[in-house]
Order: structure tokens, then C-alpha cells, then sequence
């Protein structure tokens, strides 16, 4: 492993650790005091958060990188132990010398493809432009019988990707109460990339059928969605209606319809009490509920929507259900949960 890479690792570690130390015991102590007012660490979060997620997930990165690196060399070893050579050895008798030398064809067109970065002529040139195309070529045989003693290999990776604590709140769950992976979602629902996650839940819901479980929080991009505040305040409403989830997906539907009497109307439509709907809507009783949402995002690297935290280990944007599946079948090992998917009821 190159001594840069494991200068760069300890010191991200070291930046995090550093981080953790400041933010976990100590942040009960102020840090300031303006006119009898104290100030805390944790107050802190709203700005810094997303730089110390960034700083945790380019260690996880970094460590990744490294033990990727650790586990190829290892198997080389063990490889070239059984067959009583040296790792070298091993590699130029089953790589280095399958690889024919490149022809003067395949030379003269790398050359002319770079020709801009020499003034020299190919014939003065061509017996080191064969030797930089035979040992890129070598390399990337090296690096493919490397996966190939890997695919035959029992490796656990114990690695685990960083993850924050996120609350949520319990009445905005949907899915098995008792689910052993949470999804928690950070959304606007004027967010068309949140909208366009909507069906991947749904469908990681009926495919992980009573083990994981959605909960969803706000994050309304005010500075650029109009009604996204309002369409907000208008699910918490809906909410003290008993009707949360029926709002939520009315909302995400159709999002040309979250102007006030957009969803006054569309509250009456799911059956709610329109008086009562518009009345809440009005007073702006739920502005504080979720602002708590978005300072809750911001402290945990939020910036943008949709952003997900499945069992805390983060996931943003409207990405591939693979990928979410991927995170939910390492949560689920991890809980020692049988991965099998069950039919959705």
C-alpha cells in the first residue's frame, strides 16, 4: 500500500475522531455565552454537519480502498505459498507470460492517438510505446486473476459504512412498526427526484414485507420550491386527521396541486374534515414541527432531497432500488435476519 494512502487515511481518522470526541461527551458543556444565552456544540451541526458526513464517508472510502488492496495482496500470498513460489513468481508465471507483446500496428495507433504529446518520430519511439502498452496490459491481467482467486475465496468483509443516529417520529411510519431496518426519508414534496423515488419505496416495501419499515421526515427546499413549506405543513394536518399517508401519496402524485386550495381540495377529496383542514392550514400551527425536521436533517449532513438513512447509513438521491437493497441486505445480515425476500401479502 503506498505511504500516501495511509498518511490520507490517518489523517481523515484522525479528523473524525477528533470530531466525535468534540461532539460526544463534551457537548453537554457550552461553548459560548452571548447576553446570558448559551450556545452548544451541537448548535453547531446545522453548518458543520455536512462536512463531518463527508469526512466519515471519505474515511469509509479510504479504508475500503485499502482493505480492497490488503485482501488482493493476501490471496496472492496464500496463492503463491500453496504453490511454493514467491507472489511475484506466481505472477509473471501465471499472468506476466500469457501476454503477448503488442503488434506495430497497435503501437503506431497509440501513437498517433498521443501523438500530441511528443514531437518525436514513431520509429524513435515505438520500442517504449510496446513496452508502456505491454505493462498496462499486464496490470490489467494482474488485476483480473486477482478477482478471479477472489471469486473463489470465502471473504467476509466486517467493514461496516459509517452511520448517524436519525430519530423520527412514529406516527409518520409506514410498514411493520417492528422492522428491523428503517428507512428514514428526508423529503420535499415538490421535489420531482422525490417523487421519483416514490415507487422504488413502494416496491423496496412489498419486497422486504415486514422488515423494513419507511419513516418519513421534511426537508422542503423553500429557496426553490414555492409550495413546499406549505405542502409540508399541510401533511402534519392531515395528520392530526388520522390520514398522513393518504395526504402523502395525494401530494406526491400530483405536485401541481399544492397551491393552498390545491390541497384544501385535495383534503376534502381523501374525506378529511375541509373546515378543520383549512382552518390548520391557515394558522401555520405546524411551522415550528417542521423546521424541527429540517434542523434534524441539516445536523445529519442533509442538503438536498430525496436523502435516505437506512439504519443511519446514508443513501441520497433517487437512486436504483439495487442499491438500496444492497444497504438493507447488509442491515439485515447484520441483525441476523434471513435475507430470503418473502411475498408480499
Amino acid at each position: 500500500m503506498r505511504e500516501f494512502g495511509l498518511r490520507a487515511i490517518l489523517r481523515v481518522g484522525l479528523i473524525v475522531v477528533a470530531a466525535q470526541i468534540v461532539f460526544g461527551q463534551e457537548s453537554a458543556k457550552p461553548i459560548a455565552d452571548v447576553n446570558g444565552e448559551s450556545i452548544y456544540e451541537q448548535d453547531l451541526m446545522s453548518t458543520i454537519g455536512p462536512k463531518l458526513s463527508d469526512l466519515r464517508n471519505q474515511e469509509f472510502k479510504l479504508k475500503s480502498d485499502a482493505l480492497n488492496a490488503v485482501i488482493r495482496k493476501k490471496l496472492i500470498d496464500l496463492e503463491a505459498k500453496k504453490k511454493g513460489l514467491t507472489s511475484e513468481e506466481l505472477l509473471k508465471r501465471e499472468v506476466d507470460s500469457k501476454i503477448a507483446d503488442p503488434s506495430d500496428d497497435e503501437a503506431k495507433g497509440y501513437y498517433l492517438a498521443a501523438k500530441s504529446g511528443t514531437t518525436l518520430p514513431f520509429d524513435q519511439v515505438k520500442p517504449q510505446v510496446k513496452r508502456l502498452l505491454k505493462n498496462a496490459e499486464i496490470e490489467r491481467a494482474r488485476d483480473e486473476y486477482a478477482d478471479s482467486l477472489r471469486n473463489k475465496a470465502q471473504i467476509s468483509i466486517l467493514l461496516q459504512p459509517p452511520a448517524m443516529e436519525v430519530s423520527y417520529d412514529v406516527a409518520r411510519v409506514r410498514g411493520n412498526a417492528d422492522a428491523p431496518v428503517t428507512i428514514v426519508e428526508f423529503a420535499d414534496f415538490q421535489c420531482p427526484y422525490c417523487r421519483k423515488a416514490e415507487a422504488t419505496l413502494n416496491e423496496l416495501l412489498k419486497k422486504y414485507d415486514g422488515r423494513v419499515k419507511l419513516a418519513y421526515r421534511d426537508f422542503p427546499l423553500s429557496q426553490i420550491h414555492d409550495h413546499a413549506e406549505m405542502a409540508a405543513e399541510a401533511s402534519h394536518c392531515a395528520l392530526s386527521q388520522g390520514k398522513f399517508w393518504e395526504m402523502h401519496d395525494a401530494m406526491f402524485v400530483d405536485g401541481a396541486k399544492l397551491d393552498e386550495g390545491g390541497l384544501v381540495k385535495s383534503a376534502a377529496g381523501l374525506g378529511m374534515d375541509q373546515s378543520s383542514f383549512e382552518s390548520c392550514l391557515k394558522s401555520g400551527k405546524y411551522k415550528s414541527v417542521v423546521q424541527q425536521d429540517i434542523e434534524a436533517g441539516s445536523q445529519v449532513g442533509v442538503e438536498a432531497t430525496p436523502a435516505f438513512f437506512i439504519n443511519g447509513e446514508s443513501l441520497s438521491g433517487a437512486r436504483p432500488e439495487a442499491e438500496f437493497s444492497e444497504i438493507i441486505d447488509r442491515q439485515l445480515a447484520a441483525a441476523g435476519v434471513k435475507n430470503a425476500i418473502r411475498a408480499s401479502r
